[in-house]
């Protein structure tokens, strides 16, 4: 029998998240009974209404804490971009129970108002909200202390919840010593102060609801916050080599982040170069949203900087095709390409030329100032050739350093190989140059030497010269 797949245990900043929905809950539970005792035995509205809020607070944290359980489940593959969503959902659903118990207290607010009820005088209420403000007042700290650290969305709607509670009970406080009031210097229109007292509290807990309701829809829709948009377009316009930001998605799932990205970079940048850009990107991305998970999408894009070498090239490496000795001329505003492209060795003629005449296709597009283009097809070996080292050869290689002497850029001739493969004979060696000669010459020189060396030596197929520079010689 297969082995029980084992719960994964939480880590620490998941075990601190559910130890502070928990607390809540076990908070609001004991401040709850206590308030709706002190609301049922003086008769208080204001009281009540408070206790009703409480309530409220704890069915808020009952679904807090078992969202944040759930949210805290890894991916699967039913949900593949985790269980975030539940926090959104439990906030959402305190959205409406909010809604349900504003709608209760302003209905029995009216009817007291019209029908006045006497109110108790008694301590016991006082001391009840005292206590609960300075419950509200720690547990509201802590619960977004940890939000904060954890990003948990339902912690934070929680704490909001308790950070109002404290207002609240300061209303109903004020309300019931005003109706004390008026009831000791017999004034019969302040015994209406509780009532109003029950309407400031539905105004607090309306004034939560709304705030909480469009940012509870803004993460169910996925919408992307204006301000934070802006900052990812200004950081990731600073990135090197990204030419344009084509698309920005950020969508939240409880405390978890998902930004999706679509960048255009140059088309003629190599996959090193583009890997590293998108890590640029990527850091950028981190710094203005920590912990986000993010797809990056890049597009391949024609740059204003760009060169007709660079077009060229863009359209051969389209096709995966390699292209060398590229050499553009103009003349009266047109221009003229030569280029040396590279096919397998087994395709056949009709299909090289085929394959070419499309790809001078597509270059004409891409440069309109293109007259003509000469390509000279060469075949690109698939086999490994067996090749036999020869003995010393001294008079190709006093040839090859006859040639070089003629040219006094060239400071020695170093590592000379001599290999036959069948009937062709090819030479290999290494060259010191100026360190400071452009490339243009050392490659104008070298190619001269070798052209000498071919022919002077008939028999010679091919020669390969490497340069190096003089201080790399003198390590």
């Amino acid at each position: 029998m297969p082995a029980a797949v084992q719960p994964v245990p939480p880590t620490a900043q998941q075990a601190e998240k559910r130890r502070a929905a928990l607390s809540s809950v076990l908070a609001a539970a004991g401040i709850t009974a206590l308030k709706l005792i002190a609301g049922i035995a003086t008769h208080s509205l204001g009281m009540l209404s408070e206790a009703a809020h409480s309530g409220l607070d704890l069915a808020a944290a009952g679904i807090t804490l078992f969202s944040v359980q759930v949210s805290d489940k890894p991916a699967d593959e039913d949900h593949n971009f985790g269980h975030g969503k539940i926090e959104n959902l439990s906030s959402f659903v305190e959205t409406f129970l909010m809604g349900a118990s504003c709608l209760w207290i302003v209905l029995e607010a009216v009817r007291r108002l019209l029908h006045p009820v006497e109110v108790h005088s008694s301590i016991w209420p006082v001391l009840v909200l005292i206590l609960s403000i300075a419950v509200d007042y720690s547990r509201s700290r802590h619960l977004f202390r940890v939000a904060k650290q954890s990003g948990s969305q339902a912690l934070e709607a929680d704490a909001l919840h308790f950070s109002t509670d404290i207002w609240s009970s300061v209303a109903v406080l004020a309300g019931l010593a005003v109706t004390w009031a008026g009831s000791y210097l017999h004034i019969p229109w302040l015994h209406r102060a509780d009532p109003i007292a029950a309407l400031l509290v539905s105004v607090i807990i309306l004034q939560v609801s709304y705030r909480l309701a469009r940012r509870t829809l803004d993460d169910l829709m996925d919408a992307t916050p204006t301000e934070t948009r802006r900052e990812l377009l200004r950081a990731l316009a600073q990135v090197p080599d990204v030419l344009s930001v084509d698309q920005v998605r950020v969508r939240r799932a409880g405390s978890e982040h998902f930004v999706d990205l679509t960048l255009a970079l140059p088309r003629n940048l190599t996959f090193q170069r583009a890997e590293q850009v998108t890590k640029g990107a990527r850091a950028a991305v981190l710094r203005i949203v920590p912990g986000a998970d993010i797809d990056i999408n890049t597009v391949p894009t024609a740059s204003d900087s760009e060169s007709v070498f660079d077009r060229v090239k863009a359209v051969a490496a389209r096709r995966n095709l390699s292209i060398h000795d590229l050499s553009v001329r103009e003349i009266k505003d047109k221009l003229y390409i030569e280029l040396h492209l590279e096919v397998p060795e087994i395709m056949h003629l009709r299909a090289a030329h085929d394959l070419v005449t499309k790809l001078e296709a597509e270059m004409r597009r891409e440069e309109p100032r293109i007259a003509s283009i000469l390509t000279h097809i060469e075949s690109e070996p698939a086999t490994i050739e067996h090749t036999d080292a020869i003995a010393r050869d001294t008079q190709l290689e006093r040839g090859l350093r006859r040639a070089a002497q003629e040219f006094p850029q060239i400071l020695d001739i170093h590592d000379v190989l001599i290999t036959r493969t069948g009937d062709h004979l090819q030479i290999n060696c290494h060259c010191t140059l100026p360190d400071d000669l452009p490339m243009s010459e050392v490659h104008a020189i070298i190619t001269e030497v070798e052209s000498r060396m071919k022919r002077q030596h008939p028999e010679v197929s091919r020669v390969l010269i490497h340069p190096e520079p003089a201080t790399d010689n003198r390590r």
